[in-house]
């Protein structure tokens, strides 16, 4: 749910995607990477734009987030993203490496842009080789596909076993001027913070500088893509990449402009909104699982407990059975390695409360389980310790899930 200066400030686009804001264009093609799926994406803004990104944690980190770290070092401006699917371009080594810069030679020349102001993102199957030729021959096809309404194929052209793309554009308004922030992410199993086998796209035509929006982008994320999980795996390719173009000419954003907060509400919704659909899709997932705590001590605290409960294969596989067993719940906030009082703690599942100043609760196990058999469920912890709270999401975990990791790669 929206708070109130969400309520008030954001409109939300239909069909908005990465595209939406002005001067920014995106198209998806197949290229012959996958069978039939659209495998080749890219976004393109019509003037440099203003960049930062943050990577994956995972002390393997794939060629082609080392490209884009090398571009963004050598300026922090940005004119194009290519991203390909069905395969990851991680551990393939030195060639690995190559592949990714001719990915990024490619599209420059082909924009006729400098190549570093092209970023290269791949995802899909660890260990071999990109068809590099087919990605060429499909980059030289890009320019065909781009449009400021074909968001969606890029979308589309990012996934690998998510179920459905994800895209969102809302529109804020900053000096009375109209700006738009949009975005895409993919992301289905080896999730889990700081960062996963996910990657995700902002874009807006907002006037702000690399540095502000760098620190803007690292707040943000702490507090979405960081709080997701799906099955504690972090990938080697994960990324969140972010551009400002500043068509909208409005007077460069910062923590001082009267319009900051609402353009940091409007950033912060469009990536938690994205973050929640990654964790709803995650692979063989039935339910989207919200998990607040409050009371905490400290933000950490409140964080890493909200992210222990919602990543507990306990937790999870009694969410996917419907069964009310709020023990493991508590399991999961004793293996958080802070300090709580157990005297002090109440657990809602749904609407009900289980579990009052460490006490069990008279309640219906028949509307716990009712509770648990929604689409969306959602769990609340008070420590009563402290003023400090935090959300996680995630899913159940489902035999499905078991079986498409059992045959990933045939």
């Amino acid at each position: 749910m929206m708070n109130q200066i969400e309520q008030e400030k954001i409109k939300i686009i239909p069909n908005g995607s990465i595209s939406s804001p002005k001067g920014f264009k995106a198209g998806g093609i197949h290229c012959g990477i996958r069978k039939k799926k659209k495998d080749l994406g890219i976004i393109i803004s019509d003037v440099p734009a203003a960049s930062a990104a943050v990577y994956t944690m995972n002390i393997f980190q794939a060629a082609p987030l080392q490209v884009t770290k090398e571009s963004l070092a050598d300026s922090p401006y940005l004119q194009a993203v290519v991203v390909n699917s069905g395969n990851a371009n991680a551990f393939t080594a030195e060639q690995g490496l190559w592949d990714a810069y001719e990915m990024r030679d490619a599209v420059a020349k082909t924009f006729n842009l400098s190549p570093m102001n092209v970023a290269v993102s791949s995802t899909g199957v660890i260990g071999e080789r990109l068809p590099i030729e087919r990605i060429t021959a499909g980059i030289a096809k890009l320019p065909e596909s781009l449009s400021s309404d074909n968001g969606w194929d890029f979308g589309e052209a990012i996934l690998t076993t998510d179920t459905f793309v994800k895209s969102i554009a809302i529109e804020i308004s900053v000096e009375g001027k109209k700006v738009i922030i949009g975005g895409t992410a993919k992301g289905s199993g080896m999730i889990h913070p700081n960062m996963a086998t996910m990657l995700a796209f902002i874009t807006t035509d907002a006037n702000i500088h690399p540095d502000v929006l760098q620190k803007l982008l690292r707040d943000v994320t702490d507090q979405s893509f960081n709080m997701i999980t799906v099955d504690g795996d972090t990938s080697t390719n994960d990324m969140v990449l972010t551009m400002a173009n500043g068509l909208a000419e409005n007077t460069p954003l910062d923590e001082y402009h009267p319009d900051w907060e609402v353009f940091y509400q409007g950033f912060t919704y469009v990536a938690k909104q994205l973050a929640k659909w990654i964790a709803k899709d995650g692979e063989g997932a039935t339910k989207l699982v919200s998990v607040e705590v409050h009371g905490a001590t400290s933000p950490m605290m409140a964080k890493a407990i909200a992210k222990k409960i919602v990543g507990s294969n306990l937790v999870k596989t009694a969410i996917y059975g419907a069964d009310g067993n709020w023990g493991r719940i508590i399991m999961a906030i004793g293996n958080s390695g802070y300090q709580v009082d157990p005297q002090l703690i109440d657990i809602t599942i749904g609407p009900i409360t289980v579990l009052k100043h460490g006490l069990k609760t008279f309640y219906s196990e028949e509307k716990v389980s009712e509770a648990l058999s929604q689409d969306e469920v959602k769990i609340h912890v008070d420590l009563h310790l402290g003023n400090c709270s935090a959300e996680a999401w995630g899913c159940d975990l489902t035999y499905e899930y078991v079986r498409i990791n059992a045959s990933y790669r045939t």
